[in-house]
């Protein structure tokens, strides 16, 4: 099993700082407490006490810390705690402390580790200069702009650079150091609009004579950093075409049919495990007509894991056992816990809310065995509590012939939101048989299944990966790049499914 437990989104609200604001009574003032985000307090100390207690707990707990295949996980892990303390002797706000955390998670190059606020719906107060810029390929170009300020650059204008910095060192420098592997075209994605955006960042500065070229002709601006309008979000949300997809099997003019899941989050306690539940078992009622459909699109959009369980029950389904077993993928060697007493918490805690939820046998059983192993390890004072693999090593006999049960052919959609369990799912599909549409995914590492400690301030929480792989065939921070890429807007479904009715009336 990949990740059970559901992921904390390193991610920031783009929306200006909400303010307290007092109600006037008629006989009496009242003020409302500041929440804590909004307190008084010294924000130096608080990054010394978050980035020393962020270190610490990866030390105790991320199996990176003692990876025999990773020796440079530990020295990476002390030069950003250095970086972390040497930014807090200048930290004088929460712009300050925030980010120099958020470059501490970036450093390890790793998209299961990340940060978030704990304060719901708390935003840094956002700054631009009036326009937005995307990637496309290589080229930052303008995609977004304030129609009424003449003086900004024009739509589809190319940046070269910026005070003397080129678009991409400047890229890395402004975005790359603060979101983690940049070298990811996800990334660029994703991130690719924060190139004139500030939320409050101290660590970079708002350039101020940018070089863009139109039509061959290059032309220089002075930009003009104000407040972001009310509608960023909105706007951010069309750059990186992104928009909330919900659970469900849609039956298409030409008889495809057409499952989506936007999640595969594995919390027995969620809204998403339910729609999931509901999903599996649609799919088992009309398991008679997927496998006689023309097609079936298998579509992951905005999906960035959770538990692999879900895709494997899905591949069953479909494919059936037997085609599954002559089709599998590599075998994974082994997976090794970090026997730590946050991680046995978190899993025994778990297993607690599958047993109290009627959850599945399946995720019962898996669950209790890894909390039997990782107190075993525990009490033999070992790091790790490895779950080998019990076919390694056995004699490789060719798999036994299996009908094909799909009449037609399986499409996977992904975007530049897959990763985790959802590249598992790609993983698995794909060696089914399936065709990958769409864009190309995110990536992952090889250390998995996280949970959500949160630092001693009590203002912000980590995403902390407790497994590790052995023997994985994808690679660390390796993408599924499809098969058939889709060049046009990945939020518009009419284009998607005739494109794809497309490719399969071929």
């Amino acid at each position: 099993m990949k990740q059970f437990l559901a992921a904390g989104a390193a991610c920031l609200a783009m929306t200006s700082a909400v303010q307290a604001q007092n109600q006037s009574q008629p006989e009496a003032a009242t003020v409302e407490t500041p929440k804590p985000m909004d307190q008084p307090r010294d924000w130096s100390a608080t990054l010394v006490q978050d980035a020393t207690g962020l270190h610490d707990i990866m030390v105790d707990s991320h199996p990176g810390t003692h990876d025999p295949l990773n020796p440079a996980f530990r020295p990476r892990l002390d030069r950003g705690l250095e970086l972390a303390l040497e930014r807090a002797k200048t930290t004088t706000d929460a712009g300050g402390w925030w980010w120099a955390l958020r470059a501490y998670v970036a450093s390890f190059e790793d998209g299961h580790v990340g940060i978030n606020v704990t304060q719901p719906g708390y935003g840094f107060a956002t700054r631009w200069p009036g326009f937005l810029t995307i990637y496309r390929d290589a080229d930052q170009v303008v995609a977004d702009r304030d129609e009424a300020d003449s003086a900004t650059p024009p739509l589809g204008a190319r940046l070269i650079d910026c005070d003397g910095v080129a678009a991409e060192a400047l890229a890395e420098q402004r975005i790359g150091q603060f979101r983690g592997r940049w070298f990811l075209e996800a990334q660029h994605v994703l991130f690719g609009d924060w190139m004139f955006l500030n939320a409050q960042n101290p660590w970079i500065s708002e350039m101020r004579h940018c070089r863009f070229e139109t039509d061959g002709a290059t032309k220089t601006y002075s930009l003009n950093w104000r407040a972001t309008p009310d509608d960023l979000g909105a706007r951010r949300t069309r750059l990186i075409q992104s928009r909330a997809l919900d659970f469900g099997i849609t039956t298409l003019d030409d008889g495809g049919l057409w499952i989506s899941t936007p999640s595969f989050n594995g919390d027995p306690s969620g809204e998403t495990y339910a729609k999931l539940t509901a999903l599996i078992e649609e799919m088992q009622v009309r398991q008679a007509s997927l496998r006689a459909a023309p097609y079936v699109v298998l579509d992951v959009r905005g999906n960035g894991g959770g538990s692999s369980h879900w895709s494997e029950l899905m591949a069953q389904i479909l494919w059936g056992d037997d085609w599954m077993a002559a089709h599998s993928e590599p075998a994974i060697e082994a997976v090794e816990w970090r026997a730590s007493d946050g991680n046995l918490a978190q899993i025994s805690d778990f297993l607690d809310q599958l047993r109290a939820a009627n959850g599945q046998p399946q995720m019962i059983a898996w669950a209790e065995r890894v909390v039997t192993g990782m107190k075993a390890a525990q009490a033999e004072g070992q790091v790790y509590w490895r779950d080998a693999n019990d076919d390694t090593g056995a004699p490789v006999t060719p798999p036994a012939p299996a009908p094909q049960l799909m009449a037609g052919p399986a499409y996977v959609l992904t975007d530049s939101s897959c990763g985790s369990a959802c590249l598992d799912a790609v993983d698995l599909w794909k060696a089914a048989g399936a065709v990958q549409v769409g864009r190309e995914t995110t990536a992952d590492t090889v250390y998995m299944d996280i949970r959500n400690p949160v630092l001693p301030s009590g203002l912000a929480q980590i995403a902390l990966p407790m497994k590790v792989y052995r023997g994985r065939a994808r690679g660390n921070n390796e993408p599924q790049r499809p098969d058939r890429l889709f060049e046009g807007d990945m939020t518009d479904d009419a284009a998607l499914r005739a494109w794809i009715a497309g490719l399969a009336a071929r």
